[in-house]
């Protein structure tokens, strides 16, 4: 994520203005507000989770408890961030709840096809693979490192926004992140091509291209955040 570019100070405001309406009593506003960031919002909580289910939960949770505490946003930072920061909280709060009641894991499944495990014929089985390593390789991750790739590598958010989002330091970040590299080129080494070049790149470089069809799914429709959290 990126606030330099050209109207970047324009939307700020608009967040800003949208989100002191819904405080103010704005029936829409809200709604607006989260209908301009939703798929970016659902990107990411699909990344930190690594998993569709645990993302659309993670996702409704943040905005319930965003809508429910909008009038604790001090200004101090851009709506986004403040969002952003909600969803990979309520992410890892899930993520740790489910590791507290382990279940027997299904092989992964894979978001175009909706098969588990077996990739669909039609598929390119190489972009099939490589995207699977990587989402398997991102996901043993600790959920910390994790967090912070998905935010810089992933994301392309700078590390001062990563850090203001995810509520640490600037050396806590980059600290994540080092170490969470350093992982991912051990499992991901195979994947390099043996006649490239020495020069060491991000392993998640080409995360975007390959998880793109994952990533980019739309969210599942949920109910309004005032309806309070789907009880399974």
């Amino acid at each position: 994520m990126t606030t330099d570019a050209p109207g970047a100070g324009d939307a700020r405001e608009r967040d800003a203005a949208l989100l002191a309406a819904h405080v103010a009593g704005d029936a829409d506003a809200f709604g607006e507000l989260v209908g301009l960031h939703r798929d970016r919002l659902w990107a990411v909580a699909l990344r930190t989770t690594g998993d569709p289910e645990d993302a659309s939960d993670a996702l409704q949770d943040a905005l319930i408890s965003a809508y429910r505490n909008a009038s604790s946003f001090r200004g101090e930072s851009a709506v986004t961030t403040w969002l952003h920061r909600i969803v990979v909280n309520a992410c890892l709060d899930r993520i740790r709840r489910r590791r507290a009641r382990p279940t027997v894991p299904f092989p992964d499944e894979d978001g175009d096809t909706g098969r588990r495990g077996i990739p669909d014929p039609r598929d390119d089985l190489d972009a099939f693979e490589l995207r699977m390593e990587i989402d398997r390789a991102l996901r043993a991750l600790p959920d910390d490192q994790r967090a912070a790739i998905v935010l810089v590598d992933v994301e392309g958010w700078s590390v001062s926004e990563a850090a203001e989002a995810l509520g640490v330091p600037e050396g806590t970040v980059k600290s994540r992140c080092s170490r969470g590299r350093a992982r991912l080129a051990v499992s991901l080494a195979g994947l390099r091509n043996p006649e490239a070049s020495s020069g060491v790149t991000s392993p998640v470089a080409t995360y975007d291209s390959a998880n793109a069809a994952a990533a980019t799914t739309p969210p599942p429709t949920s109910p309004d955040p005032a309806d309070g959290p789907t009880r399974r």
